[in-house]
């Protein structure tokens, strides 16, 4: 185990261009071909962004926001705030004018960092009510020539006076990172929450650099891994990915042409890391299985033996039971012949570390990939620990838990099973905000606000939130993820959310997966006009209850789901229903269909 030594992001970025200035640190497409970005050039752009800020008037512990697509412009814009010895403040790119103007009011954001006219018009809604906003720098100028407003400057003009100013004072930028110390302040991450409005995480630079040293410790990432940068920015678990740890690995990050591309941007890079929330994963999985359902005989059977063959390899190399010679040719033949094509068409062939995080993923999905070639593992963790707390290492990955915790972090369970964590991974506290503060950082603990279980080593299995778990009219405790998960596990349902707290039985609400069900419909000719009209069909309803009861077998009779109701429409994060990273607001979703949700009960 290497030795930590505190040190701050700019520090690290220096630290990683010494040693390798012209290698691959950062690629993105353009015109149909992938540019390539030295470490040596990716500095000279963050100095400029740095100088340029600096000559706004934006200064030490101030905070910048930026908002956009995963781009090199959006990790300049971070890192060059950071160099100065400010604040960096990310904002995702689907939030409305209102949830802007909140963020970037709260934290009295400087300068707004914005990738487009989409983004920048947000911003001409609010800025009159966010004060401290002095200045607008917008990335991309298409659809905004001829627009002219003083407050609005475009990203080329601000690199320019940053080299204006390198010209005139060469020596600012070294002495700006002098001056920056570990423990201060190097970001503000709004927390998509579930509940209420966000609040503001406070993460140091030495939260930041001691996470990438932990990782380091834990998982096997290498200076020559390729990584694909989709998820939101925003997002810390993404940000690691793509802007932290490359600083202390030295991986080259590629960014996805749009959010449409990813599945082709995988195929053309086939990156040797990836990193996804489990409804990425969820999908890539309902995906494979409905082009089987379509696929001819003959590869219909040979992938049918084959993922039997996988999952029966994956218990055994999963559980570290020595597997049987027979066995591992059965697997070799399914590899050579389907899981190699399979991962090919995927753009996996060449992930050797593929992790899951932002939300738990069902064991099932997590076998199904580990059986067909990828090492698919699990991260649990939350904004306020930096990301993550516990993942699975080396080589034991069991689908029940998430793993020990990372080299340095503590981890205990609280009287009623509330997960506390306790390291260099726990943040400051919430900006603006002593009381959730104080009450999130009782007793020198991080107390995660889910429940657990701890086993006699050490690893973590996460029953759920600990404001979700379901108390039932007869006094059961229910824990609904699981439930939900296993729902997920179909290809037809995107989401599930499971009711019964203080009911006499467990009830759901159902979210299609529009895709593979509208695939359904044609196929077995039923008609429909809407995806409301979809939901209600008679024949859909029954797909879903087949579903929904081959997930009862497997259930307690207590935790038995005995109504459903698919919802009428699709769950939307501009809508107040989902997280940024796709997780179910529950209270809000419960307000909304509240109607249904009665009818279930009234009628039983």
């Amino acid at each position: 185990m290497t030795q930590y030594t505190p040190t701050t992001v700019p520090r690290m970025f220096l630290e990683r261009v010494a040693k390798r200035p012209n290698k691959v640190a950062l690629r993105y497409k353009y015109l149909g071909i992938w540019r390539d970005i030295t470490w040596g050039e990716y500095l000279d752009k963050v100095r400029e962004v740095a100088l340029g800020l600096s000559a706004l008037g934006v200064t030490a512990g101030d905070r910048v926001a930026v908002i956009g697509e995963n781009r090199p412009e959006w990790l300049y814009s971070d890192l060059g705030t950071m160099f100065l010895g400010a604040v960096t403040v990310g904002i995702y790119t689907t939030s409305a004018p209102v949830q802007c103007e909140y963020v970037v009011g709260h934290s009295s954001a400087k300068v707004y960092i914005a990738e487009d006219e989409e983004q920048l018009d947000k911003a001409l809604i609010f800025r009159e009510n966010t004060p401290d906003l002095r200045k607008i720098v917008v990335i991309d100028t298409k659809g905004l020539r001829g627009f002219s407003d003083p407050m609005v400057i475009t990203f080329d003009e601000l690199l320019e006076k940053g080299r204006e100013v390198n010209r005139k004072q060469p020596k600012l930028f070294e002495e700006m990172v002098g001056k920056i110390k570990p423990e201060e302040m190097a970001l503000i991450i709004y927390t998509s929450g579930t509940t209420g409005p966000p609040k503001g995480a406070m993460l140091s630079h030495n939260n930041i650099a001691w996470t990438a040293w932990s990782i380091g410790e834990a998982m096997p990432v290498a200076e020559d891994d390729q990584l694909l940068s989709f998820l939101p920015l925003s997002h810390i678990a993404e940000r690691m990915f793509s802007v932290f740890m490359p600083l202390r690995f030295g991986y080259t990050v590629n960014f996805t042409e749009s959010p449409d591309t990813v599945m082709a941007n995988f195929r053309e890079v086939s990156p040797t890391v990836i990193f996804a929330v489990p409804r990425i994963w969820e999908k890539y999985y309902s995906g494979i299985r409905i082009r089987v359902a379509n696929a001819t005989w003959f590869k219909k059977v040979a992938y049918v033996l084959a993922e039997r063959i996988g999952r029966r390899y994956s218990e055994y190399q999963l559980t570290h039971k020595s597997i049987p010679a027979g066995l591992r040719l059965l697997r070799f033949l399914a590899n050579a012949l389907v899981f190699y094509k399979l991962r090919e068409r995927l753009g996996f062939e060449r992930c050797r570390l593929a992790i899951s995080g932002a939300a738990p993923i069902s064991p099932d999905v997590l076998k199904y990939y580990n059986g067909i070639g990828v090492p698919l593992r699990q991260v649990y963790g939350q904004t306020e620990g930096s990301g993550p707390t516990c993942i699975h290492q080396g080589d034991i990955v069991e689908p029940e838990n998430v793993g020990p915790a990372l080299p340095g972090v503590e981890v205990r369970l609280a009287e009623d099973g509330e997960i506390l964590v306790r390291g260099g991974n726990v943040f400051m506290g919430y900006f603006r905000s002593p009381e959730a503060t104080e009450e999130t950082l009782a007793d020198g603990w991080l107390h995660s606000g889910d429940v657990g279980e701890l086993d006699e080593r050490g690893y973590l299995k996460i029953t759920d939130r600990k404001k979700d778990l379901i108390i039932t009219a007869g006094g059961k405790n229910i824990a609904p993820q699981n439930i939900e998960n296993q729902l997920k596990f179909s290809p037809y349902i995107n989401d599930a959310i499971v009711i019964g707290d203080r009911m006499k039985f467990l009830s759901a609400l159902i979210v299609l997966d529009e895709e593979n069900v509208v695939q359904y419909a044609q196929d077995h000719k039923i008609p429909f006009t809407t995806y409301e009209s979809l939901t209600k069909a008679p024949e859909i309803v029954e797909l879903i209850d087949n579903e929904v009861q081959e997930v009862n077998k497997g259930l307690a009779h207590v935790e038995t789901l005995k109504k459903f109701t698919i919802v009428p429409k699709k769950l939307y994060e501009e809508d107040g229903e989902v997280t940024p990273t796709m997780k179910v607001k529950r209270k809000s979703v419960n307000e909304k269909f509240g109607d249904l949700i009665k009818a279930m009960y009234k009628a039983g």
